[in-house]
């Protein structure tokens, strides 16, 4: 098992978070960008920057994905096609997709788009805060002790 993250847009606080949670429970962590990443001094750690442009970070990582694998992205596409090819996908703000919740997901991410195709404002997600990053932090502990631990053993 190996954690993906599309980590163009993903929090710094949530970056920590893993890397923590790599160096406690010794899994690979693999960070996926289009803009360079700092360099990480642990041998879980890696990160793979992909040329600019649309997608492409969420190409390599549904191309490397193997089954069983988590992905933290807050992309929607991105979480159903990881739970298309035996996946798991998580929020940054701690909400982890099933096959049933990332169906409603698409739905709503397409009728949001299609009323601000049609000129309507529908704002911005809320700002990341403590409550995100405790959620997210709990939900990931809950994860590695059910998937991964399990599968140590």
């Amino acid at each position: 098992m190996q954690i993906w993250v599309d980590a163009d847009a993903c929090p710094n606080a949530i970056k920590d978070i893993l890397l923590r949670a790599a160096k406690r429970v010794q899994i690979p962590v693999t960070l996926v960008a289009n803009q360079p990443l700092p360099p990480i001094a642990s041998p879980l750690i890696s990160a793979i920057q992909v040329p600019p442009g649309l997608n492409g970070a969420d190409d390599r990582i549904v191309a490397e994905l193997q089954p069983g694998d988590l992905v933290v992205t807050a992309d929607i596409p991105l979480a159903a096609e990881a739970i298309a090819k035996g996946g798991y996908a998580l929020n940054p703000r701690g909400e982890l997709y099933t096959k049933n919740s990332i169906r409603e997901r698409l739905a709503l991410r397409n009728f949001m788009d299609e009323l601000r195709s049609g000129g309507v404002d529908t704002g911005g997600p809320a700002a990341f805060g403590q409550r995100d990053r405790q959620a997210f932090a709990n939900q990931l502990d809950r994860f590695l002790t059910k998937h991964y631990r399990s599968d140590r053993r």
